[in-house]
């Protein structure tokens, strides 16, 4: 366990660009603390290995960084710290080559013992990615499993709220500091995620988010779990990018198949043409994980239409999302007749609205 002390020069280190893991590992090995190796001068920086680029930001920065001050803050936000050689640290992530050094938490993370998964897609989900994350989400959770993302808006913040909607445990990863959620409409949703799971980061408080940060924070969700479910993703999708690191971490890789129309599933399905597994349901991912199948397919709960109008629009719904406007033409009912119904059937728990009017039938315990 890393003393009090010596914790503060992780948080300090963790701060300068271009020191990470190894250069962290040659630090300590070389002057025997963190601590002593902050002080050091310049040439015994370089003896130590360190290249002129991080000596020149080391010696510009740690005047600036107030080591008392920063865990301070870090205890005013209730962030804890694992440094990698603290037993506490995730020994999952630790299998990854570039796990890092330092890693800032609110909340509690899952334990050694329970399964993770990450959820990635597009930024602009359709109809289809929306109800397809929220059903698997759902049972996921239900089975026990830690849905991990990075609360991005689209499919990361879908897999977020269905995970807790579900009464399950999420694990949000940040590109920036903990104290900045990005983008800042989830901030209800990260407070929600805090209470229910962890939000993650290996940046210091303050950080802000920088576009070349969320490529290295994929590596961490994708290190922390046991695979990586890809749902809509088009060609250049930021979401590949978690993908292909889950295959050089030796993580199973699942997509969702979609149409070869849609630009939103061009990414999934050209994953599935290189081998990652397709998933119609949660039973495919956790017989891949060879994980017990805690909820089976969900089915719609008994349910005996009040009226001979609600009848008529049961008949018309499914799994698949139907607009309101077709729902009408197939029933022959009016809009003000099919609009108080649908309305109705959704407080009963019967149908769902997915999006612009569109609705299917709710899956039930």
């Amino acid at each position: 366990m890393v003393s009090t002390d010596e914790l503060k020069y992780w948080v300090a280190f963790s701060g300068i660009p271009g020191i990470g893991r190894v250069r962290i590992s040659q630090l300590k090995e070389y002057f025997g603390s963190l601590q002593e190796a902050w002080k050091a001068p310049e040439g015994k920086l370089k003896q130590a290995g360190l290249d002129s680029r991080s000596i020149d930001a080391l010696v510009t920065l740690r005047p600036r960084i107030a080591l008392d001050a920063e865990m301070e803050k870090l205890a005013r936000y209730k962030v804890k710290v694992f440094v990698y050689d603290d037993p506490l640290y995730p020994s999952r992530l630790k299998e990854i080559y570039d796990y890092p050094p330092v890693l800032y938490v609110r909340g509690s993370l899952p334990a050694e013992d329970e399964p993770c998964l990450a959820i990635v897609g597009t930024r602009r989900p359709t109809i289809y990615g929306r109800q397809v994350t929220e059903e698997i989400v759902a049972d996921l959770a239900r089975s026990k499993i830690t849905i991990v993302s990075g609360l991005a808006r689209g499919i990361d913040s879908v897999a977020h709220r269905a995970a807790l909607d579900a009464g399950g445990k999420t694990v949000a990863v940040f590109g920036s500091g903990l104290d900045i959620v990005y983008p800042g409409e989830n901030a209800k949703l990260a407070q929600a995620i805090m209470e229910h799971g962890a939000l993650v980061s290996e940046y210091p408080l303050g950080v802000k988010p920088k576009a070349e940060n969320f490529p290295l924070r994929n590596r961490i969700m994708s290190g922390l779990s046991l695979g990586v479910l890809v749902v809509e993703a088009g060609e250049r999708s930021g979401a590949l990018i978690t993908a292909h690191q889950a295959v050089e971490q030796n993580r199973e890789v699942f997509a969702i198949p979609g149409s070869i129309l849609s630009p939103a599933s061009q990414g999934t399905n050209r994953l599935i043409q290189e081998g990652a597994k397709l998933v119609c349901n949660c039973a495919d991912i956790l017989q891949e994980l060879n994980l017990t199948i805690v909820v089976q397919q969900m089915e719609i709960k008994e349910f005996s239409p009040a009226d001979e109008v609600e009848s008529a629009i049961l008949k018309q719904l499914s799994s698949e999302p139907n607009h309101i406007d077709e729902i009408c033409r197939r029933s022959g009912l009016s809009m003000p007749q099919v609009s108080s119904t649908l309305a109705m059937l959704e407080l009963k728990g019967i149908v769902r609205q997915v999006g612009n009017m569109n609705y299917v039938l709710a899956r039930r315990n």
